[in-house]
């Protein structure tokens, strides 16, 4: 069963990004009220994209009542578009102090894009769909169906990684420790070495009851989100279950961990805020409903150093939150549901949808109206 048909991956969604007082304002608002569509006819929506416009040809000019932009907000700009997938983009990766820029897609490629120009300098046929892409230090991983591609890009080391059944939709890594989320509900878990430039198989986790759909980490656990519409909670040391979280109605779709809170979403329209005040005592603080489906979460901070939460949801639109309000700030707007939303260096942040469009975005330093 495909689990991206009916939600997402985005290798490599923990953002860094603090929080002042974010346990009060969480509790003191716990559930604000949902605004509801009124039952009256709307007039055209102006934050809808124009359909003509996005295909290239609206004749109605600045007079078209709807979108003419791929964005609303003045803190960050698109730099480029990079078309070259024909499917859905699965991952996103720039390594750090690399200049290229991967991707891996389910058209069966993995594609490197030149960071300067934008222009694709190569691209693989991986003889399969990839399902993720992450990158830690000088690797690139693939998740495949039955394997993990690992890549060196400093040594052109190309290393098969056996252990997962069915397709890898999810990894992360930690410490020395890389894990795979796969489609039979396992995770498998690696530890590298760093002398031998090898990866010897260390555990597999076994407890959900659907494919695995996401991964996070943070304080020493490892948080995984499943089609089983739970979230475990594993020990990083001991490969050991401490506890399950059984909060969502339908698939869990993205996790995002800082600072000991804990953001998942789901397709049952909403985002939830957890956290543990003692042991493993994880409760629900705020609850952040939408109309629609949610399919990825991204943490990072703005230009201005202030945490922003992305969420991209299956009406082809990504929001941008602040926290710890949850205040819209912005949107993006694509042809096809965002998938993948990854943080870059230098204010740089990358967008990649299922129409296999991947965009290159960058945070304003000084935004419009801010003094």
């Amino acid at each position: 069963m495909d689990v991206h048909g009916r939600e997402r991956k985005l290798a490599g969604n923990n953002g860094v990004f603090s929080y002042s007082k974010a346990n009060d304002i969480f509790r003191r608002n716990p559930n604000p009220p949902h605004n509801s569509s009124p039952s009256t006819p709307k007039p055209p929506d102006h934050n809808k994209l124009c359909k003509y416009w996005m295909s290239g040809h609206c004749h109605r000019g600045d007079k078209c009542w709807y979108l003419h932009s791929w964005s609303l907000g003045d803190g960050f700009t698109m730099l480029a578009k990079l078309e070259g997938h024909k499917k859905t983009i699965r991952g996103i990766a720039l390594p750090s102090g690399h200049d290229k820029l991967y991707s891996g897609s389910s058209d069966g490629t993995a594609r490197i894009w030149d960071g300067h120009t934008g222009k694709c300098l190569h691209f693989t046929n991986l003889g399969d769909e990839a399902g993720s892409l992450i990158t830690e230090g000088a690797w690139v991983f693939i998740g495949m169906k039955n394997v993990v591609k690992a890549l060196n890009i400093h040594s052109d080391l190309e290393l098969n990684l056996k252990g997962p059944v069915g397709q890898v939709y999810a990894m992360i890594v930690a410490g020395d420790m890389l894990f795979a989320g796969a489609q039979n509900g396992g995770i498998i878990a690696w530890r590298a070495s760093c002398e031998t430039d090898s990866f010897q198989l260390a555990a597999s986790l076994e407890g959900h009851n659907g494919a695995v759909s996401c991964l996070a980490v943070g304080d020493k656990m490892l948080f995984s989100g499943s089609l089983d519409k739970t979230i475990r909670v594993w020990d990083i040391d001991t490969f050991q279950c401490i506890k399950t979280l059984s909060g969502h109605a339908d698939v869990v779709t993205s996790l995002v961990h800082c600072n000991g809170y804990l953001f998942s979403s789901s397709l049952d329209c909403t985002i939830k805020v957890l956290f543990a005040a003692e042991g493993q005592n994880w409760e629900v603080l705020y609850t952040h409903k939408e109309e629609n489906g949610v399919l990825t979460l991204c943490g990072m901070n703005d230009a201005e150093t202030k945490p922003v939460l992305f969420c991209s949801y299956n009406d082809d639109t990504v929001r941008l939150y602040d926290l710890p309000s949850f205040c819209e700030r912005g949107r993006i707007f694509s042809k096809r549901e965002v998938r993948v939303i990854e943080k870059g260096p230098k204010n740089l942040f990358f967008t990649g949808d299922a129409s296999g469009s991947l965009t290159v975005w960058k945070w304003r330093q000084n935004p419009q109206g801010s003094s």
